[in-house]
C-alpha cells in the first residue's frame, strides 16, 4: 500500500476525523446562532447592558507545573522535528518508471550537520526521500544508514547556511514507570504536534514487521498516531528517551498503548549507521536453515526446533570452532529451496535458546566482531557446546 505513515493504517480514524472537523464547521450544524433574548431585558436589541460596577479585572493565566514543562520542552525542541517523505518507483506496462508517494512519518535532527534520526520502516523502499523543516524548507536527502532490526534509520541532508539545533539524548535506563514523557511529531500531517502521557511500561518486548523481535521497548500512553513514527519521545527536560515507533491498535487509531525504541539503542546503533550505513554485528559464519515439521518428520531430526547448518564457510570461524555443515550427498528439496541434511543443529547461543531464524539473528544482535559466544547444538542426537570467536555479519545476511 502507498502513502502509508507508519506501522498502521487508521482509514476509519482518519475518516472518523475529518468527519469530526466537518461536523464542526460545515452545515447548519456548524453556524453559530444568536441566543434568544429576554422579553424583559432593557436596552437596544441586540446590546447586552450591564453594571460598570460588575467589571472585574482577568486574573493573568497561570500555568501548572507540568504545563509550564511541557510548554518550555515544546518551544526548545519543536523546530528540531522534521518532517519525513519519501518517493517511491514503480513501473507501468511500458517497462517506464514512475514515481509514486509513498511514506511519510517524522524524524529528530540529532547532528548540526544535517543528520535525521527516525524509524526504518519510514524510509523502506524509498527512491528519493525529503525533509521538511521547521521553517517549510523542504530538502531532499539520502539514506546514511539503516537499521531493520531495531527499526531505526538516519537520513542526511545538506542544511546549508542553517544553524541546526540536535536534540540531546537522555537517559532511558532511568526512566520510571509514571514518569511524565512528551512526543512530538506529524500526525495525519499535522507539523510539529505535542501529546503527552507517562511511561507505562518498560523492557517490552515487540515483534516488528520483520518478525523479529525489538528488545526493551518503551510503553507509553501518549497518544501516537500515523504520522508520528520516527518522531522523539522527550523527558521533562527536554532530552530525547525514545523514538516513537508503533501502537497497538485493534481499531487502527490510538488507544493509548505506543511503544518507542528506547535511547540507550540509538545511543549504540546511530554511530555505525553514520559511519557505516549498517551496524557492525557479531556472525557465525554459516548458512542457516530454520526447521520446520515436514523437513524433521522426513530426516528423522533429534529435535524439532532450532536452526539447521546448511553449511560452512571455508576457513570461517564456524569451522574453526569444529561446526560441520550439511552434505551434498543428502540434499533435499523443499520448494525452492535446496537443504544440505547432516549438519548441525544449533539450539542455543549463550543464554539465548535457539528455535527460529529470528531467535539466532536475537542471539547476535548486540554482538561485535570479535565477541566469543557459546554454541549448544545437536551432532546426531548428542549436545555438544563449543566455543566461537563471531566475524562481522555479512550484508547478504542482513534481515531486511
Amino acid at each position: 500500500m502507498r502513502g502509508r505513515t507508519g506501522l498502521i493504517y487508521p482509514v476509519l480514524l482518519l475518516a472518523a476525523l475529518y468527519g469530526g472537523w466537518l461536523l464542526g464547521g460545515g452545515g447548519r450544524e456548524g453556524v453559530p446562532r444568536e441566543a434568544p433574548r429576554d422579553p424583559s431585558s432593557s436596552g437596544s436589541p441586540g446590546v447586552t447592558s450591564f453594571d460598570e460596577s460588575s467589571r472585574r479585572e482577568v486574573a493573568p493565566l497561570v500555568v501548572s507545573g507540568d504545563e509550564y514543562d511541557a510548554i518550555t520542552v515544546y518551544e526548545k525542541r519543536n523546530e528540531s522535528v522534521v518532517n519525513v517523505n519519501t518517493e517511491t518507483v514503480v513501473y507501468n506496462w511500458f517497462l517506464e518508471a514512475v514515481p509514486r508517494e509513498g511514506s511519510s512519518g517524522s524524524g529528530s535532527i540529532i547532528d548540526s550537520r544535517g543528520f535525521v534520526l527516525t524509524n526504518d520502516h519510514v524510509v523502506e523502499g524509498a527512491s528519493r526521500v525529503f525533509v521538511t523543516l521547521a521553517d517549510g524548507s523542504r530538502l531532499e536527502g539520502d539514506v546514511a544508514g539503516r537499521d531493520p532490526e531495531n527499526d531505526l534509520a538516519v537520513i542526511r541532508f545538506d542544511p546549508g547556511e542553517r544553524v541546526l539545533e540536535p536534540i540531546p539524548f537522555g537517559d532511558s535506563s532511568s526512566l520510571r514507570i509514571g514518569q511524565t514523557v512528551l512526543a512530538i511529531g506529524n500526525p495525519f500531517g499535522l507539523d510539529r504536534t505535542l501529546t503527552a502521557g507517562v511511561v507505562s511500561g518498560l523492557g517490552r518486548p515487540l515483534r516488528a514487521r520483520n518478525n523479529l523481535v525489538i528488545r526493551d521497548m518503551i510503553q507509553t500512553d501518549a497518544s501516537i498516531n500515523p504520522g508520528n513514527s520516527g518522531g522523539p519521545l522527550l523527558n521533562r527536560q527536554g532530552e530525547m528517551v525514545g523514538v516513537n515507533t508503533a501502537i497497538f491498535s485493534p481499531s487502527g487509531g490510538s488507544v493509548g498503548i505506543g511503544f518507542a525504541v528506547p535511547v540507550s539503542t540509538v545511543r549504540r546503533v546511530v554511530p555505525d549507521l553514520i559511519a557505516h550505513g549498517q551496524v557492525r554485528r557479531g556472525w557465525i559464519d554459516i548458512e542457516p536453515r530454520q526447521l520446520f515439521p515436514q523437513l524433521v518428520q522426513y530426516a528423522g531430526l533429534p529435535v524439532d526446533r532450532g536452526v539447521l547448518i546448511h553449511g560452512v564457510d571455508s576457513g570461517g570461524n564456524a569451522r574453526e570452532a569444529g561446526l560441520q555443515g550439511g552434505s551434498r550427498s543428502r540434499a533435499v528439496r523443499y520448494g525452492r529451496t535446496v537443504i544440505h541434511l547432516g549438519g548441525d543443529i544449533i539450539v542455543g547461543i549463550d543464554e539465548t535458546a535457539v528455535e527460529t531464524l529470528a531467535n539466532l539473528y536475537e542471539a547476535l544482535e548486540d554482538k561485535r566482531p570479535g565477541d566469543t559466544v557459546r554454541v549448544r547444538y545437536y551432532r546426531g542426537r548428542e549436545l555438544h557446546e563449543t566455543a566461537v570467536v563471531l566475524s562481522e555479519r555479512p550484508r547478504q545476511y542482513s534481515w531486511d
